[in-house]
């Protein structure tokens, strides 16, 4: 008896495993499959400037749209602000410096990731620390160029 209880079992999971299966697979294949997020290091140093390896003057280029991912190690400078930000990171178009939505970090001490989308309109911007971070806070800027 305890026999075929096992084998009636079995009959009715197994159609219902392999349906479950092939859904899986069929999903799988439809995902579209994202290409991988270029990752810019940026270094938001203790003298209040921006810095990349291997560039005296730090610019990014991105593609117009491109997905990126920001990994900025932010130093402490002199001042911070109430919420613990030590620097901030916010792009401007450079032609009328209006913010870029979407385009403002506040950074705190350490190592953050931040995932954004190039502007869509190709040409100069400017990117600016958004937090007093000492008396060289104005001198806080790097080029940021988009391409089509």
């Amino acid at each position: 008896m305890i026999e075929i209880e096992r084998w009636r079992k079995a009959a009715i999971q197994a159609p219902l495993l392999a349906a479950m299966t092939t859904h899986s697979a069929l999903c799988a294949c439809a995902q579209t499959v994202q290409p991988p997020r270029r990752v810019i290091e940026i270094l938001a140093d203790h003298d209040s400037r921006y810095k990349i390896q291997s560039q005296k003057q730090p610019v990014i280029t991105v593609k117009a749209g491109e997905q990126i991912v920001l990994r900025i190690t932010a130093k402490k400078a002199k001042n911070q602000n109430r919420d613990g930000s030590i620097h901030g990171f916010s792009l401007l178009r450079a032609k009328d410096r209006k913010p870029v939505p979407d385009w403002d970090f506040l950074l705190k001490p350490g190592t953050q990731e931040f995932t954004a989308a190039a502007p869509s309109e190709a040409g100069e911007y400017v990117v600016v620390c958004t937090v007093i971070c000492s008396q060289d806070h104005e001198g806080m800027m790097m080029r940021f160029v988009v391409v089509p």
